[in-house]
């Protein structure tokens, strides 16, 4: 290997099709991997209909982000498109969203963008460009193994985004390449500034890409009709204590915006779909000593039953969560 991204050959030799939302992250990525003497090709991903998004700062890929990753692009003069994947975005990613919530859950659609759009089709646009590989600004790490690429958290621990492509299969992650992996974010920003890129100074997104209003529950609503039909708040000693107005609209471990009168701090503790009830229960409720896990994805090489007898477990429930004892 004789290069930064483990190619063969040198980066003049490589193709590298780097995703590019339009943030600060990803088009640094970009600028470096050029400075680096890579062919470097931008690609954006239009998701959805962003007429409402074009002004909104704060989201991802939206009409605004497509024009600033176009002008990142033309600034450090790499060829820029624009891919249209609206339809596959909406039934893979929004739809699924939508039952979700549904359902009682509450989703990360990030995960499920990664893992059926940036990291299926996408990538397989990368390959038909001719590209070794498919870069992109996420803060996490990948290092070559025996059997191909591990995934490693970023070294970074407030920005790690591990979190989010959880999901990775072990043939998308040794096409897939991190370039941020190893640098705190202030080093991310102090790069755009010397790259003099017009987004140096642009805010990070922090809403969810088809959610321009920053209320998911319109979305919900526009796709599922009668979503938010109201039901009972239900205690959990099974009292009814009000009316809400659609699960939709609660997550479990919710205590503000419940909109009743109670003696002591109450918390959404269950959401249950077929009833439409919404209980609640004091915060020990919400406890637990043992999580059931579903979409498993085990990166390693050997079977994960034979690799967790007898190994501490680590886990972080949510993204911005601390990683803790399991086992």
């Amino acid at each position: 290997m004789s290069n930064s991204l483990h190619l063969e050959g040198s980066p003049a030799e490589n193709r590298v099709v780097v995703a590019m939302s339009g943030g600060v992250d990803s088009s640094v990525v970009a600028a470096l991997l050029k400075s680096q003497g890579y062919d470097v090709v931008g690609i954006t991903l239009q998701l959805y209909d962003h007429g409402e998004a074009v002004g909104r700062r704060g989201t991802c890929c939206a009409g605004r982000d497509i024009h600033d990753a176009r002008r990142v692009a033309e600034t450090i003069g790499i060829p820029h498109y624009v891919l249209d994947y609206e339809r596959r975005f909406s039934e893979a990613v929004i739809g699924a969203f939508a039952d979700s919530y549904l359902s009682g859950e509450t989703p990360v659609p990030c995960v499920a963008c990664n893992q059926k759009i940036k990291f299926r089709d996408l990538l397989e646009t990368a390959k038909d460009l001719g590209a070794a590989c498919l870069a992109t600004g996420h803060y996490v790490r990948s290092r070559p193994t025996e059997g191909g690429f591990a995934l490693y958290r970023a070294h970074d621990q407030e920005r790690d985004q591990s979190y989010f492509l959880f999901n990775t299969t072990p043939e998308q992650l040794s096409f897939l390449r991190f370039p941020l992996g190893d640098l705190p974010k202030d080093e991310t920003r102090r790069l755009a500034r010397e790259y003099g890129l017009p987004v140096a100074d642009k805010t990070d997104s922090q809403d969810i890409c088809f959610v321009p209003t920053g209320r998911y529950t319109d979305v919900i609503e526009r796709l599922r009709p009668g979503a938010a039909e109201p039901g009972d708040i239900v205690h959990v000693d099974g009292s009814v204590l009000g009316r809400h107005r659609g699960i939709i609209n609660y997550t479990i471990g919710q205590r503000r915006g419940l909109g009743i009168a109670a003696s002591e701090p109450l918390y959404v503790v269950r959401l249950d779909s077929d009833s439409r009830e919404v209980v609640v229960g004091p915060r020990e409720w919400l406890l637990a000593r043992r999580i059931t896990l579903r979409d498993v994805n085990w990166l390693g090489g050997e079977p994960l039953e034979t690799l967790i007898e007898g190994r501490d477990i680590l886990a972080r429930v949510r993204s911005s969560g601390v990683v803790q004892p399991a086992s």
